[in-house]
């Protein structure tokens, strides 16, 4: 494994473009087609500069190349998005990566999928120390399948389902099928959001992650980066098997995307950015302040251009949003649910009890300033407010309220 940078400092382009290129020079790629595994636009990641080394790293070299983006189930990217993201004119994709196909996950197509192999129900068992025990059937993208190698290219983040993003998580999820995303997703839920987001090292998810993609039968590589929050800055670069890659720089982002706070806060107000189309992906800004909001306290989502809350997973406006103990007190009324769509409603909810005799008692209040209808968040659990009630500048000057800016990628923890 090769690194490069740290939590004190950014690399300028040439590094960058010199790391890749050295770092790719000694890998077995000659004559062998890569899948490239790339992030989506709700990530932050200099994508064109990486993408460009790499490309040129592998021109001439591999005998063909395959972008992939890894959607989980995130609603897929358009043609002039993808050029956006990838830094082309639109059109023009062959000119600026000759050779260099593109394509977004498509998981609602059954036929994207193949099987490279079962978990077993005692392996998951000792995986996630007893808290679930079934067989899974780990299904992936057949684009990983149809490659010699797999190259992982995206950020590292803390994150609420495995700990910290990237690696082999751009496989599982990335471009997995629903069932080994409902049960990574699920196994988090029930650690839950608030215990596992930042926790260095291989959580119990992590372990299940990196199980599944040890099946992958071609060889699997990864460069991982950090990225300056708000900025297409990199701190640090890491390269080789995604297991070491995604270490490495996981211990720099525990440096770079965590802020501590010495007290509590009775309010927060998570300024979402536009990245983040829908509810679904906009709760990033719930996650990442959790912990530091105070017994009581309230945390609010403002984010005008949300009006939807995940077309991609519509039970959640049946079931609503409840802590992981309000669906494990009234398992049989909810274990046919998609349990990734359990697992996203108790990651916005956050922390809770539930009893048959009290009902459901959540640690903090869940605001919705958004562009969705007011009657809808309330039939989903959430309260509501007018966005366009938020004086900003009389919330800043509130001691009592944490303004956080483009929300959703910096986690807060008490000190």
């Amino acid at each position: 494994m090769t690194t490069i940078g740290g939590a004190d400092r950014t690399l300028s382009e040439d590094e960058v473009r010199r790391f890749v290129l050295d770092s790719l020079a000694g890998a077995d790629v000659d004559g062998r087609s890569v899948c490239l595994l790339v992030p989506d636009g709700t990530r932050s990641c200099p994508l064109p500069l990486l993408l460009e080394a790499v490309h040129e790293a592998l021109h001439g070299r591999a005998s063909r190349v395959t972008a992939l983006v890894a959607l989980g189930t995130h609603a897929a990217m358009d043609e002039a998005a993808l050029a956006r993201h990838l830094g082309h004119p639109p059109g023009a994709l062959a000119e600026r990566y000759p050779g260099m196909s593109v394509r977004n996950h498509e998981w609602w197509d059954p036929a994207t999928f193949v099987s490279v192999g079962t978990i077993p129900a005692h392996r998951l068992a000792e995986l996630s120390s007893g808290l679930l025990a079934q067989d899974v059937d780990v299904r992936l993208n057949r684009a990983v399948v149809e490659h010699d190698v797999t190259l992982i290219v995206g950020p590292v983040f803390p994150h609420e389902v495995v700990g910290f993003s990237g690696g082999n998580k751009y496989l599982v999820p990335g471009v997995a099928a629903q069932g080994v995303i409902d049960v990574s997703h699920w196994l988090g839920a029930l650690i839950t959001s608030a215990q596992i987001i930042g926790t260095t090292g291989t959580t119990p998810v992590r372990a299940l992650v990196d199980e599944a993609a040890a099946l992958v039968p071609g060889q699997r590589l990864a460069l991982c980066v950090v990225v300056e929050p708000g900025t297409p800055e990199l701190h640090a670069m890491a390269f080789g098997v995604p297991e070491e890659a995604w270490a490495a720089a996981a211990a720099v982002s525990a440096e770079v995307h965590i802020r501590y706070l010495d007290r509590s806060v009775r309010r927060v107000l998570s300024l979402v950015p536009e990245k983040y189309p829908d509810l679904w992906t906009g709760a990033k800004g719930f996650y990442k302040v959790e912990p530091v909001v105070a017994d009581g306290g309230q945390v609010i989502l403002y984010a005008p251009h949300i009006g939807e809350v995940a077309a991609m997973h519509p039970r959640l406006l049946d079931i609503g949003y409840h802590c992981r103990d309000y669906f494990l007190g009234q398992w049989d009324r909810f274990r046919d649910v998609p349990w990734g769509d359990l697992a996203h409603s108790t990651h916005l909810r956050g922390a809770g009890t539930w009893s048959a005799h009290d009902g459901e008692r959540c640690r903090v209040t869940v605001t919705l300033a958004t562009g969705i209808a007011p009657d809808v968040v309330r039939s989903i659990g959430l309260d509501h407010l007018d966005p366009g009630a938020v004086d900003l500048e009389a919330w800043r000057a509130d001691p009592d309220t944490l303004i956080v800016e483009q929300a959703g990628e910096v986690l807060h923890r008490l000190r």
